[in-house]
C-alpha cells in the first residue's frame, strides 16, 4: 500500500469524475504519495493545521498508472512513491479522515 493526502472535497470530486487527479498531476506530471512510515512526517510537516483532509490508501496491485520511487524534496536520500497518471478509483482500498489535535498536529491512525 501507498498513501496520498488530499482534501476531502477533492476525494468527493474524484468520485464524480471516476478518477482522482491531484493538482500536482497537472503542474508536475505526478501525484505525490508516501509509505506508511512517511505519512506522519509528511502530514505534520506540510499539512499542519489544515482541516478536512483524507488519506487515500492505494493498493499498488490495482493501480493502473506507473509508480516510480524517487527522492523527496525535503529528503533527497529517501525515496517516495510518485504516481504518473490519474489514480483509478478501484485502486483505492479505503479512505481515512485525518482529524487534527488542538496543537494543529494530526492524530494519525495505525497504518500497519
Amino acid at each position: 500500500m501507498i498513501y496520498h493526502i488530499c482534501k476531502i472535497i477533492d476525494w468527493e470530486n474524484a468520485n464524480i469524475a471516476s478518477e482522482y487527479r491531484a493538482d500536482s498531476l497537472e503542474s508536475e506530471g505526478l501525484i505525490h504519495c508516501s509509505t506508511s512510515t512517511q505519512v506522519p512526517r509528511v502530514l505534520n510537516s506540510f499539512y499542519k493545521g489544515q482541516q478536512d483532509l483524507a488519506l487515500l490508501v492505494i493498493d499498488l496491485s490495482r493501480l493502473e498508472p506507473q509508480v516510480k520511487w524517487e527522492p523527496g524534496l525535503d529528503k533527497p536520500d529517501e525515496l517516495f512513491p510518485h504516481v504518473f497518471g490519474p489514480i483509478n478509483l478501484d485502486a483505492i482500498d479505503r479512505t481515512i479522515t485525518l482529524p487534527i489535535n488542538a496543537d494543529g498536529n494530526f492524530k494519525i491512525p495505525s497504518l500497519g
